[in-house]
């Protein structure tokens, strides 16, 4: 078979289920490439897999040309994601190959999948399940990579963390939690494991204001337990949802009087003007520069 491939999202970051369907089709034989929109008339692919995780980004401009195809991911069948991959694609190795500019020495996968929290800005719960849960080993995406990307939704909520994260350990790789962690189930075991391991940067969230009473307490343990400061220390802040610019600013200047580095997160952020608010806010406090040279958000221009 004549496989082609369309990442819809465009090519910014790696599509895992495009890697692991290239992976099986070329282990069975199949030819598989990009889909060219300007050479496929010449001789149409028997299939076509076209992959679309967020709902924001815009269809495929071109007509596509195959004998058949096959769309999949939330920004198709959103909120639940539409049909899963089989179990031998799901659990096979990806093919990096197809990424080479962002997978040089550099693994992606989960090793779980669900959170308990099911918060409204967040599909994870309709689509994975309110349990997090184990669905992986480290083997199964990384054979010796320098870096390992993952991309679990609360992988501290799962009751083989101890394991899970012994297996980070031992792999001596630069870990990633891409998506963040939860500190408000970080205890004490865990964050010394996560200081035996190669982190750069380690990212919690805050997106709840009411959570501040449980979660100030949290944050202070954590940096007194790992030693670390605001270089090594970043959360993710979710604006525009359900807080006031009030409240935002509170998170921001609480956080970086507990030591941490906020980084501003805006819900539906393409409905945002450039002069609004939260995206003169979220200027000022990711650029690292301006943020340490103002000190307030009202002085900021």
């Amino acid at each position: 078979m004549k496989i082609g491939l369309i990442d819809v999202d465009g090519h910014n970051f790696p599509n895992l289920p495009l890697m692991k369907l290239s992976t099986w089709h070329k282990q069975n034989g199949d030819q598989v490439e990009w889909y060219d929109p300007l050479t496929a008339w010449q001789r149409p692919p028997d299939r076509v897999y076209m992959s679309k995780v967020f709902s924001f980004s815009p269809d495929y401009t071109h007509p596509v040309n195959a004998k058949e195809i096959m769309r999949g991911g939330t920004g198709y069948y959103y909120p639940d994601g539409g049909a899963e991959l089989p179990k031998e694609i799901e659990h096979i190795y990806p093919d990096y190959t197809l990424y080479p500019q962002y997978t040089k020495d550099t693994a992606y996968g989960f090793l779980t999948r669900g959170c308990p929290r099911g918060c409204g800005f967040c599909i994870v719960g309709d689509k994975e399940g309110r349990i997090s849960r184990k669905v992986a080993d480290l083997s199964e995406f990384w054979k010796g990579q320098k870096n390992i990307i993952l991309l679990d939704p609360n992988i501290t909520a799962c009751k083989d963390w101890h394991e899970l994260f012994g297996q980070l350990i031992d792999s001596q790789a630069w870990v990633d939690f891409s998506q963040g962690l939860d500190i408000r189930l970080m205890t004490e075991g865990k964050a010394e494991m996560l200081k035996r391991m190669k982190i750069k940067q380690v990212h919690f969230a805050w997106d709840n204001y009411s959570d501040k009473g449980k979660i100030m307490p949290k944050f202070r343990d954590f940096k007194d337990i790992t030693g670390w400061d605001h270089r090594k220390m970043s959360v993710y802040v979710l604006t525009g949802y359900n807080t006031t610019l009030e409240q935002d600013l509170d998170r921001v200047y609480t956080l970086r009087d507990l030591g941490y580095s906020p980084y501003i997160m805006i819900y539906d952020k393409y409905k945002k003007c450039r002069g609004d608010d939260l995206v003169r806010l979220q200027r000022w406090v990711n650029s690292r520069f301006a943020f340490a040279a103002v000190k307030r958000f009202e002085d900021y221009r």
